[in-house]
C-alpha cells in the first residue's frame, strides 16, 4: 500500500528542507535584483557597488568558525530556522539602510548567515538521504535554482508595479515567513543519519575489555565533536568543491560576455548563454538522483565534470555561437550534480567536514569570476573560459580520490521532486 504523501516521513522531511533551499535563492535573487535601485538610492558609484557585492561573499567566507561552533552548538534543524529567520529580517535592514556603510554591515551579515543556512540545510539533506536511503540532493539543489526565477519573477512584477524597495522587500519577507513556516513543520530533529547505524562504527565503539553486556561509554563523545585537523578525504572534498564552484559561478558571469565579444553573437543572443547554462542545471538536477542511485555519486561526478570539461574545449576550439551554445549546455549538464554530490559526501564525515567544505564552495564562488576577468586580462577572454573548462577537468580528477558509497537501489532513489 502506497503511503499517503502528506504521511510519508520523508516527503513531509524533503518538503521541509525544500522550503530552505527555496528560501536561500529568493532571498539571495530578491536583494540582487534590487541592486540598481539600491545603487541610486544610496548613491553609489560602480566601485561602491562592488565592494558591496563583495561583502557578502566575505562575509560567508569568513563565517566558517562560527558556522562550525553554531552547528555543533545548536545542530542544524535550529540553526536553518534561525538562519532563515534572520535572513527575512535582513531584507528588511537593508531596504531601511539609511547609508552606504550600514549597507556593507548588512550585507557582511547576510554573507555570514548564508553561510549558516547553507550549511545546515545541506546538513538537513544529507540526514534525510541517509535517515531513509533514498537520494533527494540533487533535487533540492534545483529547488534553489527555482528560488532565484521565482526571484526574478517577483522582482520584475513589483518593479513595474512600484519603484519602491521597502515595498517589495517587504513582500519578499512575507512569502519567506510562509516558507520558514513550512520548513519547521517537517525538518530533523537529529542532524545523525543516523537510523541505520554502520556495523563498522558499531565494531569501533564497541569496548572489547569492557563486560559483553555492558554498551561502550559514552563519555569520548565530546572530544569527538572538537576541531580536528581535517582529514585528507576532506581536502580533496574541498578541492573538488572549489573547482566545482569556480566553474559554476565563472559560466553564470561570463557566458554572455564571451558570446558577445568573442563569438560575436548579437545583443539578442548573448543573454542566451546565461539561460542555456541555468536551464541545463535545472533541469540534470531534477534527474540526477535517479542517476546517483543507478550509478552511484562517484560515477555522476567523474563522468559530469569530464562532459563539462570536454564539451567546453571543443566549443572554445570550435568558435561560433551554436558551438558556444551546445559547449555551455555541456557545461550546465555535467557540473549540476557536483556541488549536491559532494555536499552529501561531507555530511558523511561530521558537521565539521561539512562547514569546511561549503566555505570552500563559497571562496570558488567568489574567487572565480575575477580570476577569469584576470586570465582574460593578460589573455583573451577564450583562454579566460579555457581556465573553466580546466576546472571541470580537475573536479574529475579530485574525484577520483574521494571515497564515495555505494549507490542506492534505483526502486528508492526515484523520489518525485519536491
Amino acid at each position: 500500500m502506497r503511503v499517503s504523501r502528506l504521511h510519508d516521513p520523508f516527503r513531509r522531511g524533503q518538503l521541509a528542507i525544500a522550503a530552505l533551499f527555496l528560501s536561500l535563492g529568493f532571498q539571495y535573487a530578491t536583494w540582487a535584483a534590487r541592486i540598481p535601485a539600491i545603487k541610486t538610492d544610496l548613491d553609489l558609484s560602480a566601485a561602491e557597488v562592488g565592494v558591496l557585492l563583495m561583502a557578502a561573499g566575505v562575509g560567508a567566507a569568513v563565517s566558517f568558525p562560527a558556522v562550525a561552533w553554531l552547528m555543533r552548538r545548536m545542530g542544524s534543524r535550529r540553526l536553518a530556522l534561525l538562519s532563515q529567520l534572520g535572513l527575512a529580517l535582513l531584507l528588511l535592514a537593508l531596504a531601511a539602510a539609511p547609508n552606504y556603510p550600514v549597507a556593507l554591515l548588512v550585507m557582511c551579515a547576510d554573507g555570514v548567515l548564508v553561510g549558516c543556512l547553507n550549511v545546515a540545510m545541506n546538513a538537513q539533506g544529507a540526514a534525510l538521504e541517509a535517515r531513509h536511503e533514498r537520494n533527494t540532493m540533487a533535487r533540492l539543489h534545483a529547488v534553489f535554482s527555482a528560488g532565484s526565477l521565482l526571484a526574478a519573477l517577483l522582482a520584475s512584477g513589483m518593479t513595474a508595479a512600484t519603484e519602491s524597495v521597502p515595498a517589495h522587500f517587504g513582500a519578499a519577507v512575507v512569502l519567506l515567513a510562509a516558507l520558514g513556516v513550512t520548513a519547521r513543520t517537517g525538518l530533523l530533529d537529529e542532524d545523525a543519519p543516523a537510523d541505520r547505524p554502520d556495523p563498522a562504527d558499531a565494531e569501533a565503539a564497541a569496548d572489547p575489555e569492557a563486560p559483553g553486556s555492558a554498551p561502550a561509554p559514552a563519555a569520548p563523545e565530546p572530544a569527538r565533536r572538537r576541531w580536528t585537523v581535517p582529514s585528507r578525504l576532506t581536502l580533496w572534498m574541498c578541492c573538488a568543491m572549489v573547482f566545482g564552484t569556480v566553474a559554476e559561478g565563472a559560466m553564470n558571469d561570463w557566458s554572455a560576455l564571451y558570446l558577445k565579444d568573442v563569438a560575436e553573437a548579437s545583443a539578442e543572443l548573448a543573454p542566451l548563454g546565461i539561460a542555456v547554462v541555468s536551464g541545463m542545471m535545472v533541469v540534470a538536477r531534477l534527474f540526477a538522483d535517479g542517476w546517483r542511485g543507478r550509478w552511484g555519486d562517484g560515477r555522476v561526478v567523474l563522468l559530469g565534470s569530464a562532459v563539462a570539461g570536454a564539451g567546453l574545449a571543443v566549443a572554445l576550439v570550435s568558435g561560433g555561437v551554436a558551438p558556444a551554445l551546445a559547449g555551455f549546455a555541456c557545461m550546465g549538464l555535467g557540473i549540476a550534480a557536483v556541488t549536491p554530490c559532494v555536499y552529501a559526501a561531507a555530511a558523511r564525515q561530521g558537521s565539521d567536514a561539512l562547514t569546511l567544505v561549503a566555505a570552500m564552495g563559497t571562496t570558488g564562488l567568489l574567487a572565480g569570476p575575477p580570476l577569469i576577468g584576470f586570465i582574460a586580462g593578460a589573455s583573451s577572454l577564450a583562454w579566460g573560459m579555457g581556465a573553466v573548462a580546466a576546472s571541470a577537468g580537475a573536479v574529475a580528477l579530485c574525484s577520483t580520490r574521494i571515497r564515495w558509497t555505494a549507490p542506492a537501489p534505483v526502486a528508492q532513489s526515484e523520489a518525485t521532486p519536491a
